[in-house]
């Protein structure tokens, strides 16, 4: 194992139990064989942490504590593990969450984000952030299949989006995107609107947000053509009139809202196609139109994670195809955690995409 300057002891977030979390000195990992050894360069709050960190799913997510969350990152190897091939020291990657097993059927065919071996480690299985150590850390270990180069041009900050960009794309590439469509988006937060920059790159003529103020302020801003604000219209007429009666052409569902699904059924035309983006808490049970959706063909899509999709975000960021930055809307060290978190959560001074450096900033 190759190793360069890489100190004893790191400074982690550690849950301890639900609820509650330090930061602690702990010791700095050790690769094992397919592994790297990463020096955390930024890492950024996505919607699923704040429910790891108040322990809403303890037992699953996380597994047991303590444990250490975060899976939206991008860093530096800084050391690497018997058997690795294809990265060296000094290599700027970005992180996944996800790695399957590598052999049963789904991550034969290339799914390996709905594993049919999840939550077994002794198979291969990796959850990082949720079911294996994640990288609110100065430094934390990764199996190689995880990472993908990081072009120089390409920021910490903006390859820690590189999860919440593949979530956006995956379910473009799941709804089958036609250049030329009309595509409405319901909920115009992080996913929401990483899926209008996608979209817009991707060939999407038109683009219609739902949403309320003042996300909804910022999907204009952003170069959304048509902003429905929910809270006074009817946004399922809102959108048909917009379309001139017909309808778009597929609609992505990223709020996760009880009743948007069945909304985008009746927003999207005869053949149309309704992507479900957004991540319900188990509680939110959706009344579909049966008869409806049977009749006018509407195609329903569910969307998880983002296999295979980094790399070609990380190529769109490259050419200059599409812009994130402004996206990041706050900046926070690890010793700043707790303020990061509540300024995600509560979504204050305009909050969208907080990410945290854990190791002081870009320059690592």
């Amino acid at each position: 194992m190759m190793k360069k300057e890489i100190p004893a002891h790191m400074r982690a977030m550690v849950l301890t139990a639900p609820g509650q979390y330090e930061i602690k000195t702990i010791p700095v990992p050790v690769p094992g064989p397919g592994e790297a050894l990463c020096q955390i360069g930024a890492v950024a709050i996505c919607g699923s942490d704040p429910e790891i960190f108040r322990g809403d799913i303890a037992g699953d997510w996380p597994p047991s504590y303590p444990f250490i969350a975060g899976h939206e990152w991008a860093g530096k190897i800084v050391a690497l593990g018997e058997g690795v091939t294809g990265f060296q020291v000094g290599d700027r990657v970005a992180g996944e969450a996800h790695k399957g097993c590598g052999y049963c059927r789904n991550c034969m065919e290339g799914r390996y984000t709905i594993c049919l071996n999840y939550g077994k480690p002794e198979t291969g299985h990796r959850h990082y952030g949720f079911k294996t150590f994640g990288a609110y850390a100065q430094y934390q270990v990764f199996h190689t299949e995880t990472l993908t180069p990081l072009p120089d041009c390409v920021s910490f900050g903006e390859g820690a989006m590189a999860d919440t960009a593949g979530v956006a794309l995956h379910g473009i590439e799941r709804g089958g995107l036609c250049p030329g469509a009309t595509a409405v988006i319901v909920g115009p937060g992080p996913i929401g609107m990483m899926t209008l920059k996608l979209a817009r790159a991707l060939g999407a003529a038109r683009i219609i947000v739902i949403g309320r103020n003042p996300r909804l302020e910022r999907a204009v801003e952003m170069g959304c053509d048509d902003a429905v604000d929910f809270t006074l219209c009817d946004p399922v007429e809102r959108v048909r009139e917009l379309t001139g009666g017909v309808g778009a052409d597929i609609c992505y569902e990223c709020s996760g809202s009880k009743g948007s699904v069945s909304q985008g059924i009746r927003m999207v035309r005869k053949g149309g196609h309704v992507v479900m983006l957004g991540v319900a808490p188990d509680t939110v049970i959706e009344e579909i139109p049966f008869k409806y959706t049977t009749a006018n063909e509407i195609t329903i899509f569910g969307s998880k994670a983002n296999p295979n999709t980094g790399w070609k975000y990380l190529e769109l960021l490259k050419n200059k195809r599409v812009y994130v930055k402004d996206m990041i809307t706050h900046t926070f060290s690890l010793e700043e955690m707790t303020q990061a978190v509540d300024t995600f959560v509560h979504r204050k001074e305009g909050a969208m995409k907080v990410v945290v450096y854990p190791n002081g900033g870009e320059d690592i």
